[in-house]
C-alpha cells in the first residue's frame, strides 16, 4: 500500500490519480458521516456510514487511522489496507498507517516548494484568500518533525506528475520485493 503524505499543493492527488490511471493501483476507499454529496456514489467516492455505526467501528478496532474534521468522522478501514493500494493521508493518519508495521506499507512525503505550491493554488482556481489561509497552516502542520519518519522523501517542484508517479511506482515495488 501507498502512502502519500505533504502539504497543499505539493502533488499527492493528482499523483495519487496518475498511479491509478496508469499502473493500475486502487484507490483505499476511506469512510465517513459526513453527507453523501450531489454526484457521490457509496462505495466510490467514500464509504458514507451514520456517526453511531462509525462510533461503533471505531470501538471495534475496525479503522486504521480516523479523524474528525467539520463535525465528521473519516477514516481508513483495516479493510482497506492492502498491496497496490494507494491513500492521502495527514500526517496523523500517517502516523497511524507506521504502527502497522507492515512491509508492504510505504510512506513517501511529496515536497514542493511555497513557491511552487502557491503557483498550482492559483492555477486550479483556488481563492487566494484560501491559499494565504493553507500556506500558513501548512508551515506548521506539515513541520518536519510533525510528519517523523517515512520511507522516502520526493521533490516535485521540478518533475512531472508522471515522473513523480514513475519514481514513486519504482520505489513502492523495491521495497515491498526486499
Amino acid at each position: 500500500m501507498i502512502l502519500l503524505v505533504g502539504a497543499s499543493a505539493s502533488g499527492k492527488t493528482v499523483t495519487a490519480l496518475d498511479l491509478q490511471k496508469r499502473y493500475g493501483l486502487v484507490k483505499a476507499v476511506t469512510t465517513t458521516t459526513r453527507e453523501k454529496r450531489v454526484g457521490e456514489t457509496d462505495g466510490i467516492e467514500y464509504f458514507f456510514i451514520s456517526k453511531e455505526e462509525f462510533k461503533k467501528r471505531l470501538k471495534d478496532g475496525k479503522f486504521v487511522e480516523h479523524s474528525l474534521y467539520n463535525d465528521n468522522y473519516y477514516g481508513c478501514g483495516v479493510d482497506q489496507v492492502d498491496d497496490n493500494k494507494i491513500v492521502v493521508l495527514d500526517p496523523n493518519g500517517l502516523h497511524s498507517f507506521l504502527k502497522l508495521n507492515n512491509k508492504h506499507v510505504v510512506s513517501f512525503l511529496l515536497i514542493a516548494d511555497e513557491k511552487t505550491r502557491h503557483e498550482r493554488m492559483v492555477s486550479r482556481g483556488d481563492k487566494q484568500e484560501n491559499i494565504t489561509k493553507r500556506l500558513e497552516n501548512d508551515v506548521n502542520d506539515f513541520s518536519l518533525d510533525k510528519i517523523g519518519k517515512v520511507d522516502y522523501v520526493i521533490h516535485t517542484e521540478n518533475k512531472t506528475i508522471e515522473q513523480t508517479s514513475d519514481e514513486i511506482y519504482k520505489l513502492y515495488k523495491e521495497k515491498i520485493s526486499n
